[in-house]
């Protein structure tokens, strides 16, 4: 008997890495969702015959299938809402919300929207809302839903209204690029994919049903919106979202070496800091080096700054 369930195991391995190749084989030829179906279906099919899965382990494999299709599917703009609102309830369940100048507050959303109304994308589902979080923490975070929150120790880093438009700038840019679905979608696949390969083999072994696969693969969202979080977005994220930062605060009349400025007071102030902003963003040297590289691209409107003095000194 332990060399029947061992061989079984083996066979459930085998059609499981079949499966993950197939998925693979599927990214790079056929790339839609009902290619993947087939493919899975085919290496499925080819392992059934060969002898080495049973039914309710080819069963198992089509249902996991199902799942990655999902995942592959195109997020709606309501639904880059929702999933954004979910995200940002999560920060808030860790952060207070400043209270302490609603004025202030409603000076950072004009300036939120003086960046966004001249973005290639000035309109989201529900718009795009700052809300500054009451924490000495230098830090902020975007969500696919249009919330960008910045901490109250990030604001009063700024020393201008232009470094200030920088930060928000940054956070619009991963809400354009869709950094934070990206990684929903890479996660869910990968999610997907080990759940597959586990399970399958647990099948064999010990007749476990596999019926509630998909719903652990939606759970996952939870550990990925919390993995966002805490570690924050890649450095070639962080350096493209400084990139299209630099345009964005052109295009919005402010001075795109503003974000060198902020990104030099930030090198400052968080010193040998290993959390906030230090865990989630690579080095401020780092990200000076490529954002001079990306600079002299950008065009430079006429300087205006000290039209915006009066009134940065006033929301301080």
């Amino acid at each position: 008997m332990k060399v029947q369930s061992l061989a079984r195991s083996l066979a459930a391995l085998l059609a499981s890495a079949l499966f993950v190749f197939s998925v693979a084989l599927a990214g790079v030829f056929l790339p839609s969702c009902g290619s993947l179906a087939q493919a899975a279906g085919i290496a499925a099919g080819a392992a059934g015959a060969a002898g080495l899965i049973d039914s309710d382990v080819a069963g198992a494999i089509t249902t996991s299938t199902d799942a990655i299709g999902r995942a592959l599917e195109e997020i709606t703009p309501e639904q880059e809402y929702y999933i954004g609102r979910a995200v940002g309830a999560t920060i808030l369940a860790r952060y207070r919300i400043y209270t302490g100048s609603p004025a202030r507050t409603l000076y950072v959303n004009k300036i939120l929207q003086a960046v966004v109304v001249n973005s290639p994308k000035p309109e989201l589902y529900n718009g795009y809302h700052a809300l500054i979080l009451d924490s000495p923490e230098i830090n902020a975070f975007a969500t696919s839903g249009g919330h960008v929150f910045v901490t109250l120790g990030l604001v009063n880093t700024a020393a201008s209204e232009d470094a200030l438009a920088a930060v928000l700038a940054h956070e619009v840019a991963h809400i354009q690029l869709q950094h934070s679905l990206k990684a929903i979608r890479t996660s869910r696949i990968t999610t997907a994919v080990m759940a597959t390969g586990s399970a399958a083999v647990n099948l064999a072994a010990s007749g476990t049903s596999l019926a509630e696969l998909t719903d652990i693969f939606d759970e996952s969202i939870t550990d990925i919106v919390g993995t966002m979080v805490n570690n924050g977005y890649s450095r070639d994220q962080e350096f493209e979202a400084d990139a299209l930062a630099l345009s964005l605060l052109s295009r919005a009349g402010y001075d795109p070496s503003s974000l060198i400025e902020m990104l030099r007071a930030l090198e400052t102030g968080l010193g040998n800091s290993d959390g906030g902003f230090g865990r989630t963003h690579p080095a401020p040297r780092d990200r000076i080096s490529s954002a001079n590289r990306q600079l002299a691209s950008v065009p430079r409107p006429s300087d205006t700054r000290a039209a915006r003095g009066g009134r940065f000194a006033e929301s301080r």
